[in-house]
């Protein structure tokens, strides 16, 4: 027999205890409150299960126990299920609530609801921060399925991955997340288009770079020489302007902020600048002028969006910092402070920061970008990582920087050649070995901060750019970051295979003509993947 060590026990008791003592009193609660309706319902079930035989005298007949039993528990589970309370504001029942501060957590991977907004109710983790390991010791012993095949992967892959619709030139890779085994390869070492499946190595490599728990600061700094009030952009792609800040980093509470700190100077008027020199290099994307991507500037509110959407293609400003300068403007002008036109300039290193404003973890924006496949975030992230790796904030050294932290990893990189961090650069080359390779890392158990690459990937049927596919095959085991250019088509991610074994893939296509076509054959493959147990 072996005894449990003692040690983790009682490192862990106080955080037990604390909840025990949040959850205790809406159990005692809810069960008071049960017992009227189960003492009801028992008294209800004695004469409503007529014998099919006249019953010995004195006996009782086990199914007539087994049904009484099985609806008795049915009634005290509904009973206490509606007696532990309401449901919230937020969707979560008042004890998930209570569960969750006592943990002194925050939420986990929903997107544009994180909850980290001061005074705004944690809501419950919806996933421990950290997976299990696939080959951890939570698998019961001799239930391990083979891995598939090679030779049947081929059967089933191949046919489909010479489709016309895919285009002159394909390549393919298919690897055992839990050994990292290659299962199947078509050309998997050639580089092509990678499209926005480039992402998935921006993700990395920002993860890598900064660690997954770093947030992206705002801030607004006054110069007690000048009087100037500068708006300090700190390259936060997620900052809004919105009422509704969704748990995103909010420009109307920074303003907000900086005016009661004016007031309380007696300042009533300020010059206002703004500072974007965090990042250098051209703002515009060589793709030029696009509603896919708004100048990368290190501030910008909504991404520079003119209308209501938060993700997709929409028209954006030509300047974004000045749009979000003016924004700020008029909301200081709302508290009571009165400023100039903005114009852009530089804090110097004695201007005193008055109020800031924070974006979520960096998990929560990489897992923003991948699910929603937004180019914004993606050359923000690039250029974030550049500037933690010793490069400048520009497209070149995002690119730079990019490729070293894959190479640090230990990726095979042959081959391939970054441009920028969203995939919109058509020079851009990846090959399926290591689109493979990165999805392996990042479900590595030595690397849990590397984990949100996988948690951010589409849902097949259900999120992001996924949410309209696969919906009558295969929705719900796929999870896969799309690519998708003028002639490219490109799918990335994992399934989960008919054995149960998870596995990573990626198909690249180029030279396509019909991209629904091409789309339509990338699931197909997909999804046979995911049916095949393939021994």
């Amino acid at each position: 027999m072996v005894v449990p060590e003692l040690r983790p026990w009682r490192a862990a008791r106080p955080q037990v205890e604390r909840i025990a003592k949040a959850v205790r009193p809406r159990l005692a609660r809810a069960g008071a409150a049960a017992k009227p309706r189960v003492a009801r319902l028992t008294r209800a079930l004695r004469p409503g299960f007529p014998a099919l035989h006249p019953p010995r005298p004195g006996a009782v007949r086990t199914w007539q126990y087994t049904a009484g039993a099985a609806t008795v528990g049915l009634a005290l589970a509904a009973g206490v299920v509606t007696a532990a309370g309401p449901w919230g504001a937020d969707g979560q029942r008042t004890a998930e609530r209570d569960r969750a501060v006592a943990l002194e957590r925050s939420g986990g991977a929903d997107h544009g609801r994180s909850g980290t907004a001061p005074g705004r109710p944690r809501p419950v983790p919806s996933a421990g921060p950290v997976l299990a390991g696939l080959d951890g010791p939570s698998r019961a012993a001799g239930t391990e399925t083979a891995e598939p095949d090679g030779k049947a992967l081929s059967e089933a892959l191949e046919p489909l991955l010479d489709a016309s619709a895919l285009g002159g030139s394909h390549a393919a890779a298919v690897v055992d997340v839990a050994t990292g085994k290659r299962l199947y390869a078509a050309d998997a070492g050639e580089a092509l288009t990678p499209a926005s499946t480039t992402k998935i190595a921006t993700a990395t490599a920002a993860l890598s770079a900064l660690g997954p728990d770093h947030r992206f600061t705002t801030r607004a700094a006054f110069e007690p020489d000048t009087g100037e009030l500068v708006l300090v952009g700190g390259g936060d792609p997620t900052l809004t302007a919105r009422k509704k800040t969704n748990g995103w980093a909010g420009l109307r509470d920074l303003a907000a902020d900086t005016a009661k700190a004016l007031e309380k100077r007696g300042i009533h008027k300020v010059t206002l600048s703004y500072d974007t020199t965090l990042y250098s290099g051209p703002a515009l994307h060589p793709i030029g002028v696009n509603d896919n991507l708004a100048p990368v500037s290190a501030l910008s509110a909504d991404e520079g969006r003119t209308d209501d959407t938060t993700s997709g293609p929409a028209p954006r400003v030509s300047d974004p910092a000045e749009d979000a300068a003016a924004k700020f403007a008029d909301f200081l002008d709302s508290a009571g402070i009165t400023t100039t036109p903005p114009g852009p300039s530089k804090a110097t290193t004695r201007a005193e920061t008055l109020a800031t404003v924070s974006s979520p973890p960096l998990s929560d924006l990489v897992e923003r970008m991948l699910t929603n496949s937004d180019n914004d975030i993606a050359e923000a992230l690039a250029r974030q990582t550049a500037l933690a790796s010793g490069e400048p904030g520009s497209f070149d050294g995002g690119a730079r920087a990019i490729s070293a932290r894959l190479t640090k990893l230990g990726l095979p990189m042959s081959g391939a050649s970054f441009h920028d961090g969203s995939g919109l650069d058509r020079d851009d080359r990846l090959t399926p070995d290591l689109l493979t390779a990165l999805l392996v890392t990042a479900g590595d158990p030595d690397r849990p901060g590397l984990r949100p690459v996988l948690t951010g990937l589409p849902v097949a049927g259900f999120t992001g750019t996924l949410a309209d596919r696969y919906t009558d095959s295969a929705a719900g085991v796929i999870r896969a970051k799309t690519g998708t250019l003028t002639g490219v088509n490109t799918l990335a991610g994992t399934v989960v295979d008919a054995d149960g074994r998870l596995l990573a893939f990626a198909f690249m296509a180029s030279g396509t003509t019909d991209p629904v076509e091409a789309e339509s054959a990338l699931d197909k493959t997909a999804t046979a993947l995911a049916g095949c147990g393939c021994r």
